[in-house]
């Protein structure tokens, strides 16, 4: 249980207080907008308000005590005393100084930063069993999508139509939600690698990059194609064909014990070499779970080191500003050989 997992991580007297709704929802298995959790090396409390109090009773971890939350101010110190505790390590990655201040004057012992964000990151990076599962289940969604888009995209239709059919059939298919903004942008507007969908209408010529995701019980999928209309021209060609090289080396160099930092650079490297490194600006791949974004970062900043269990995407990029850009992006699973790539829809250049 990862509540267990966390716990063991405590000594007598200490206690995680958990505020951000992914790490609750992580914890207890209950989404909410609202709630503290506080965890002591024995027990575990979840305070949440009436709106959530009755579905709180029903679903969350049967290893954590639910009571509805009236008071802050008063409840935690209450349950402080009562547990015992001396000293209570809160995130702070996720809270504005102001948040925390106001934690530290509620809290009647010490109250420290330290460890808590450290403890959940590491609690959160090898995935097991049943999170790959629904890691898989959102990733089939999202593959069906993408071959559903292939026969709606033509001349005429515009980036909006794109994002809102994908997000149509993902949730209309079982998703839970969409995993984030879908981002389907084209021609010129490709060379934005977080472009926003606009009413600009598909041409021939045209790449269209789409970057995409279901989530399926609190867990994400990522995944991003760039597909072409009507011809593509040389040099969208020979860029298409630079990212692929560069997606399949990246893949190709995962594995246990690795830096994220040469990680990125196995992709990167096939970039820099055709000569279009300048226009590979954003890091290769992240982490996704319950987050769409955590750790481990693919990046030239990073020196973490990949842990089997990891799941990561590999995602280079060219963007060449106002001709066109082009990502491709698939899942891994780090493994004990390598890696497993859970993303099978085609790569190879559809011209549309």
């Amino acid at each position: 249980m990862n509540i267990n997992k966390l716990q063991s991580n405590l000594k007598s007297g200490q206690a995680y207080l958990i505020v951000s709704p992914e790490n609750r929802r992580y914890m207890t298995g209950f989404a909410s907008s609202d709630g503290y959790l506080l965890v002591t090396n024995t027990e575990a409390v979840f305070l949440t308000d009436s709106r959530y109090i009755e579905a709180a009773q029903n679903e969350t971890d049967p290893c954590v005590q639910t009571a509805l939350l009236t008071s802050l101010s008063e409840q935690l110190p209450e349950y402080i005393a009562k547990l015992g505790i001396n000293k209570v390590f809160t995130e702070a990655q996720r809270l504005s100084v102001a948040e925390f201040q106001k934690l530290c004057e509620i809290i009647p012992c010490d109250c420290s930063a330290e460890l808590a964000d450290e403890a959940l990151t590491a609690l959160r990076r090898s995935k097991y069993k049943e999170e790959k599962e629904k890691i898989l289940a959102a990733q089939a969604i999202a593959e069906k999508a993408f071959s559903h888009i292939l026969g709606f995209i033509r001349e005429g239709v515009t980036e909006r139509e794109i994002a809102l059919e994908l997000d149509f059939f993902m949730l209309k298919n079982g998703a839970e939600c969409v995993s984030f903004e879908t981002i389907a942008v084209s021609g010129k507007n490709s060379s934005m690698p977080h472009g926003v969908p606009s009413g600009k209408k598909i041409e021939t010529g045209d790449f269209i990059t789409m970057d995409f995701g279901a989530v399926i019980d609190g867990y994400h999928s990522d995944m991003t194609r760039t597909v072409a209309v009507g011809e593509v021209s040389s040099k969208q060609a020979r860029v298409y064909e630079t990212v692929l090289a560069a997606q399949l080396k990246g893949l190709e160099a995962l594995r246990p014990c690795l830096s994220c930092r040469e990680a990125d650079a196995a992709a990167r490297e096939v970039i820099e070499n055709a000569g279009f490194g300048d226009y590979f600006g954003h890091g290769t791949g992240h982490g996704v779970g319950i987050e769409i974004h955590e750790e481990p970062r693919l990046s030239p900043k990073s020196s973490r080191i990949l842990e089997i269990g990891d799941v990561v995407t590999v995602e280079p990029g060219i963007y060449l500003p106002g001709e066109f850009g082009v990502r491709i992006e698939d899942m891994a699973i780090i493994t004990e050989n390598g890696c497993e790539n859970i993303t099978k829809s085609p790569k190879k250049l559809i011209i549309l």
